[in-house]
């Protein structure tokens, strides 16, 4: 083998070399081309992306300028509503208590006026019941002292009946 000097290693290690930077400058400018259509492309998309959405900003932030006032007017108003039916809803419960209170009042005097009534009629016709009732007894009493009357006159005398058996004078229960 013939014997190889240091020029040449160095000549050959130097054209290793100039291959490899050779090899990265390729690749770097595959990666470089690569990486430019993609932000070309990346860059179309944003646009179009772009392109979509600032008419709908536009679009909202106008919409929002006009209904803004017209929001805040609303809640306003319905804040007003709010304020105005508790205050109604207020007055119509003490109102209502109010009438209840009445109502409960009336209902008690009612009832005593009734109460009242009803006894009045009940003591009445414990009243016409004994007047009625009594000189009916005396009635009663008179017609009966009058048949017993008239049956003794319309009878003689007949022996008293027994009170017990002849054979039980002596027996006591």
């Amino acid at each position: 083998m013939p014997e190889l000097n240091n020029e040449t290693i160095q000549l050959v290690f130097i054209a290793v070399t100039a291959l490899a930077v050779l090899l990265q400058a390729i690749i770097l400018l595959a990666i470089f081309l690569t990486i430019r259509k993609a932000a070309s492309s990346f860059k179309e998309e944003v646009e179009d992306l772009r392109s979509a959405v600032l008419p709908l900003i536009y679009n909202t932030r106008e919409l929002y300028t006009r209904l803004a006032p017209k929001f805040e007017s609303a809640v306003g108003d319905l804040a007003e509503m709010t304020s105005g039916l508790r205050a109604q809803a207020e007055r119509a419960e003490s109102t209502a208590t109010e009438i209840f209170e009445r109502l409960r009042i009336q209902t008690s005097r009612i009832d005593g006026m009734l109460s009242g009534v009803l006894d009045a009629i009940d003591r009445a016709g414990g009243f016409v019941a004994e007047a009625v009732s009594r000189p009916v007894r005396q009635l009663a009493g008179l017609m009966a002292s009058i048949k017993a009357i008239l049956e003794s006159l319309r009878n003689p005398a007949q022996e008293p009946h027994p009170t017990h058996a002849p054979g039980e004078k002596d027996m006591f229960v």
